[in-house]
């Protein structure tokens, strides 16, 4: 991590957790695309259960950063007992997570769903969806954080085959259990849920298999299972910014789609459409963002300034290619993409509109998202948080109320490439005020 050259390196670490992300894209799309199948309430209920759903993986995702950046760092530093000190914490934590998430989103999802919809099937089919895959949820918490484990040591591939394994289970039991398709029965939106909570399990199952059967750098151990207070506060000083970052856009979406149902819950279907489809963007950008992470914190913690300015400009570009390919592709068949999930004419036309209009921010949004990155990797997560509070609240929500005062349920679709653009600028002046890079070299004390 800390000699071979920078671009080499980087492509070794970020392309098989791209390829898992665009896979985890295709699940997410594959997903929709077969609920909607069912009907368009059930699609509309997907929609609306997306936010807690997001909430739950952001809480896993964001502790599991946490994790990824105190051992890389330990690493660098060569600390290999508080490398695994972290990693142990890491794993007990997250289990009484996945306890605590289970028994809160089942408690809240009936009146949650209820303060967006009165409509009885939809109710019905989010209910149903809900109450299944958010039984997943300590499988969902744990095997994320061994992912960010296997991340942070340089194991990008076991994490690949690991979500690869997952998600592909995942698509092949969709159309089985929604439909009845085989031995399976006809189980309509429960089926999904199901399938995705067997996809969860068979990551979690592979992770647990490799580390048993081929040892990794770092060493899960009783005798560091007990509850620390240091530790724990390191973990979580990167952790808790991290899953309020990823939090924030279920947040954003409730109030957007309290917004947007003032119209018609059309425009709710639209935007849970659009989230679907942009996973494939920014899940394969993120892939770029996690190969970076444990380089950045390896060698920000090894003090190696000038390779740590060379990660973050050349991560920059490649999410500006990847955002870019999808501006052109919105531009250019946007109604192919939202007919994917809906036949209706009216859905379609206003689902393309959105995709033109949204997508003028994507090229513009790798600066927020390289920088908030960059900085969690570094141990910073506070001033990550600050990006993605301008992105998904502070900016974003003020727009889409007032630009919707004007131009209606256009008026929300611009307040996203408007945020984007100020956000931008907010991502740079924080980044530099945050971190200060010696010059080339070892940094001084």
């Amino acid at each position: 991590m800390r000699t071979r050259p920078v671009f080499p390196l980087l492509v070794s670490m970020a392309l098989p957790m791209v390829i898992s992300m665009a896979v985890n894209a295709l699940y997410n799309i594959v997903d929709s695309y077969f609920v909607a199948k069912i009907s368009g309430d059930a699609m509309t209920a997907l929609s609306l259960v997306f936010p807690i759903q997001n909430f739950i993986g952001a809480m896993a995702i964001g502790f599991g950063v946490g994790v990824n950046a105190a051992i890389a760092w330990f690493l660098g530093a060569g600390q290999q007992e508080n490398a695994d000190f972290a990693a142990t914490q890491g794993v007990l934590l997250s289990v009484i997570h996945g306890i605590v998430l289970t028994i809160l989103s089942l408690l809240i999802i009936g009146p949650f769903l209820r303060m967006y919809t009165g409509s009885v099937p939809v109710l019905r089919y989010g209910l149903s969806y809900a109450r299944i895959v958010f039984g997943f949820s300590i499988a969902v918490n744990v095997s994320i954080t061994w992912e960010k484990i296997f991340q942070a040591v340089g194991q990008m591939k076991v994490s690949m085959a690991a979500m690869m394994a997952g998600c592909l289970t995942n698509i092949l039991l969709d159309p089985c259990m929604i439909f009845g398709l085989g031995p399976f029965p006809a189980w309509g939106i429960e089926g999904a849920a199901a399938a995705t909570g067997i996809g969860q399990m068979v990551t979690l199952i592979w992770y647990l298999a490799v580390y048993v059967f081929r040892p990794i750098p770092v060493r899960i151990r009783r005798g560091l299972a007990s509850p620390e207070g240091a530790m724990a506060r390191r973990l979580y000083s990167v952790g808790i910014p991290a899953t309020l970052n990823l939090a924030l856009p279920s947040v954003m979406i409730s109030v957007m789609n309290g917004i947007l149902s003032a119209w018609s819950e059309t425009y709710v279907m639209v935007l849970g459409i659009y989230y679907k489809l942009q996973t494939f963007l920014y899940l394969t950008a993120n892939g770029i963002i996690q190969g970076m992470r444990p380089l950045i914190g390896y060698n920000y913690g090894a003090g190696e300034s000038g390779r740590v300015r060379k990660i973050f400009r050349q991560v920059l570009l490649m999410c500006a290619v990847i955002m870019a390919f999808g501006t052109v592709i919105c531009l250019e068949i946007p109604d192919r993409l939202i007919s994917l999930f809906s036949e209706d004419p009216g859905t379609v036309a206003a689902g393309a509109e959105a995709l033109r209009v949204i997508c003028a921010g994507f090229v513009v949004s790798s600066v927020s998202i390289t920088c908030s990155g960059a900085l969690e990797g570094m141990g910073e997560g506070l001033p990550s948080l600050v990006i993605s509070l301008c992105r998904y609240i502070l900016v974003i929500l003020p727009a889409a109320w007032i630009f919707s005062r004007f131009l209606g349920p256009a008026g929300v679709w611009h307040a996203f490439w408007a945020a984007e653009l100020i956000s931008a600028g907010i991502s740079v002046i924080v980044f530099r005020r945050a971190v200060k890079l010696p010059g080339q070299g070892r940094k001084t004390a």
